[in-house]
């Protein structure tokens, strides 16, 4: 907000940019898959495992996320590993996941002493 307390007004690209970030959390798979990814890089093939969904399938996804600069690579050999392209994305899932708590009856699971919460103090713990 500007000191006179009115709104500034985003630019038309940058919303763009932000709807079509949006429009790649809409998704059930993409979500497991960059919340599997918050905590360490894994291959397609852990992925797929992971999510329980096909490789193939598995890595649509991965080249969607890829080209909207969600999820980067890095090659080992044969294997491509793929992670959080930065913490400003670790951090907008993490806060996707939380929020959608929310929305539920209840306390929600990361304000409980469950395995949510304990996630969350990992993470925070390795941007100190």
């Amino acid at each position: 907000m500007h000191a006179d307390n009115e709104p500034v007004r985003l630019p038309d690209d940058q919303v763009s940019l932000v709807v079509e970030v949006f429009r790649m959390l809409a998704d059930a798979t993409r979500v497991q898959v960059l919340w599997s990814l918050a905590d360490r890089e894994m291959s397609v093939t852990e992925l797929a495992e992971h999510v329980g969904k096909p490789a193939p399938s598995v890595s649509q996804h991965l080249a969607k996320l890829r080209m909207a600069r969600l999820v980067r690579t890095r090659r080992d050999g044969t294997t491509i590993y793929y992670s959080l392209e930065n913490e400003h994305v670790r951090q907008l899932v993490t806060d996707a996941v939380f929020n959608a708590e929310h929305a539920g009856p209840g306390v929600p699971r990361h304000h409980r002493n469950d395995g949510l919460q304990i996630v969350a103090e990992k993470r925070s713990k390795q941007r100190r």
